[in-house]
């Protein structure tokens, strides 16, 4: 598959040149090598345009930038072996294998769990969260059809050899598996037996057996023309996460998934067991064999690849170097280079040297879930906290990472700025506080003792006092935000809280709770001054406007509420939102409003009307943190996507 190709072939003729002699050879080589630098360079000056574009790609309208790729789910080689797909939460991102440089981003589908290659390279089928499967061209990056049937998400795609028919793999609630005719889109079978989700599935290379492996354990041999089962195999003590044939066909790997952790190779055409290959720690998630059939590559959970001899079956090298599970590897046709995908701790991209054993690349710039965003006062720098625990500082202007703060041994769930902008708190699912230098990208101080998780951070405005919940009890606990030493805690609650938020002349302090409520406290003295009631459902989110004077709160009841803060009384109720709200922001001239839900979709609101402006779609999980550049220029979004939108107002 290419979409930016340069193919350049030096074929020996036999010419006469008559009456030119040896000048005129000399000219047309001088001109042909000077034609052929002037083109090298012109396109290793596209293929970096491209790669340095990257945050722009594939952008959803209103949009002007995207920071991070997403989380990985999967990778391909083509077979020409000429391009890389990487599937993730936001797209299929396609590499030149030439220079590992990004070449194009496919969009469309809500989030891709599986892609597959075309025996001729012409198409490139994808398998999503969304129960769909999309045939793209691989020379437009067009969707020729969607393929629909399907209950639930599509975990595993695969052609047969002939490439007329695609193969599919469902998820919970459906576990079927689907037979398609690529040229139509017509449905031709489904397969029904497995008693949950269907993991992997994969077509023995005569095209007559297809493997399918579940999370109820089992194995299934199929007759790929008429359906028909020939065989179950019940041996691995938890879920089968991939199964592979081998080249000859007379084989069949799988991988034991958690609990399990071991290879398994049958004899293919009895269900027979030959084998039990040992040494991976953790959850297998990937198998493949190389294009020569000499090397079975595993991936696992135990953040190591494992190359063992086919012939064999024993380990010949274990690669180290992901941080975290890898979740997919590929080999390329040659066999020469392997490819393999981590998860949402580690979120590169590695290639292989099969024979050394060495890193070749590493791509770089995936993210997983987004839980906080937050900018500082000047804007130039967004702060954003997720699932692996790691602290990003953004430039925003050139939407590269500046700065990442590791410390938290755990997801991190909110983030602050002090209004001067040099300290960033986190609260982290680890139990702890940390106070960083923003400069010097160092912990100033580390904040312990909560009962559990730390939802939820919040700086006064003069910066001398630090807001944060306490864990599973509905307590609030204030500390010095310089020396970080206990001042209060403050009791009412019945449930955990989810927000905490400072009035702007720091006097009040407002939380917002499982129990349905909102509190508005007297900051110096820790009284209660008031409940706020009318939510049906836990308070996800709470935030003041610039004066103090009002305070919207947001739902799992997909309502959001503003309240005047001095009566208590409820202004307004706005709804629209198609799913529980996490998240709210106002604008720093208190005119606007936005909100974030599990719908995937943020809405900004005229705050005197209440009235819906416009809905902002474009990321592919829900949307988890919203906040207002101190300008109002932009409007950042963070996602269970692993992604960032920023968005450009009006």
């Amino acid at each position: 598959m290419k979409f930016l190709s340069l193919d350049i072939q030096f074929r020996n003729k036999k010419t006469k040149h008559r009456n030119l002699g040896g000048i005129l050879i000399d000219y047309m080589k001088k001109t042909l090598f000077i034609s052929l630098a002037l083109l090298i360079v012109s396109v290793h000056f596209v293929l970096n345009a491209h790669a340095q574009d990257f945050t722009r790609r594939g952008l959803p309208d209103g949009a002007s930038a995207r920071l991070g790729k997403g989380s990985i789910t999967d990778v391909e080689f083509s077979p020409d072996g000429a391009q890389l797909a990487v599937a993730s939460s936001i797209g299929i991102w396609l590499y030149d294998t030439l220079t590992y440089k990004e070449t194009t981003l496919i969009t469309g589908q809500t989030w891709v769990n599986s892609i597959a290659f075309s025996p001729d390279g012409m198409t490139l089928a994808s398998g999503s969260s969304d129960g769909t499967i999309h045939l793209w061209d691989t020379v437009t990056g067009e969707s020729r059809r969607t393929l629909k049937g399907h209950s639930s998400d599509v975990r595993s795609v695969v052609f047969k050899p002939d490439g007329k028919t695609l193969a599919s793999g469902g998820g919970w609630e459906d576990n079927t598996i689907r037979l398609w005719n690529v040229a139509t889109g017509a449905l031709q079978k489904t397969l029904s037996g497995h008693e949950s989700d269907i993991y992997c599935i994969a077509i023995s290379p005569n095209g007559r057996t297809l493997a399918s492996g579940s999370k109820d354990g089992t194995i299934m041999l199929w007759n790929a023309a008429t359906g028909k089962l020939r065989k179950k195999i019940t041996r691995h003590a938890g879920s089968v996460t991939s199964v592979a044939f081998s080249v000859n066909g007379r084989t069949l790997a799988s991988a034991g998934g958690w609990r399990d952790n071991t290879i398994r190779l049958w004899n293919a055409a009895t269900g027979k067991l030959r084998k039990t290959l040992k040494g991976h720690t953790d959850a297998v998630t990937s198998l493949e064999f190389s294009a020569d059939g000499t090397t079975l590559a595993s991936g696992s959970w135990d953040n190591t690849i494992r190359l063992w001899d086919a012939a064999t079956r024993t380990l010949r090298k274990t690669l180290e170097g992901h941080a975290g599970d890898v979740n997919s590897v590929a080999f390329s046709a040659d066999g020469v280079t392997l490819a393999s995908g981590g998860g949402r701790k580690d979120n590169t991209v590695r290639l292989w040297d099969v024979v050394t054993g060495e890193t070749r690349e590493t791509l770089t710039g995936y993210t997983c879930d987004v839980w906080s965003v937050a900018f500082n006062a000047d804007g130039e720098t967004l702060a954003s906290g997720g699932w692996d625990g790691a602290i990003r500082l953004w430039d925003v202007a050139k939407s590269e990472p500046r700065k990442t703060l590791t410390g938290h041994t755990d997801e991190v769930d909110s983030i602050a700025f002090s209004t001067d902008g040099a300290t960033l708190a986190s609260g982290s699912r680890d139990g702890t506080i940390h106070l960083w230098d923003t400069a010097a990208g160092e912990i100033r101080k580390a904040i312990t003792g909560h009962a559990g998780d730390v939802n939820c951070v919040s700086f006064s405005a003069d910066d001398t006092m630090l807001a944060n919940d306490g864990g599973l009890h509905g307590t609030i606990y204030l500390w010095d935000a310089v020396t970080g030493q206990f001042r209060r805690m403050l009791t009412g609650h019945t449930s955990p809280i989810n927000s905490v938020a400072f009035s702007a002349d720091g006097a009040t302090l407002a939380s917002g709770s499982w129990d349905k409520t909102i509190r508005l406290w007297d900051a110096a003295t820790g009284v209660q001054r008031k409940t706020l009631t009318g939510h049906t459902e836990a308070v996800t989110s709470i935030a003041f406007n610039a004066d103090g004077t009002a305070l919207v709160s947001e739902s799992r009841d997909g309502t959001i509420r503003l309240w005047d803060v001095d009566s208590g009384e409820l202004g307004k109720t706005l709804t629209g939102h198609m799913a529980p709200v996490n998240s709210i922001a106002f604008s720093a001239d208190g005119a606007t409003l936005a909100s974030g839900g599990w719908d995937a979709a943020i809405r900004v609101w005229d705050v005197d009307s209440g009235e819906l402006r416009k809905t902002l779609t474009g990321h592919t999980g829900g949307v988890t943190s919203v906040t207002f550049r101190a300008d109002d220029t932009t409007l950042a979004s963070g996602s269970m996507d692993g992604t960032i939108l920023l968005w450009e107002l009006e």
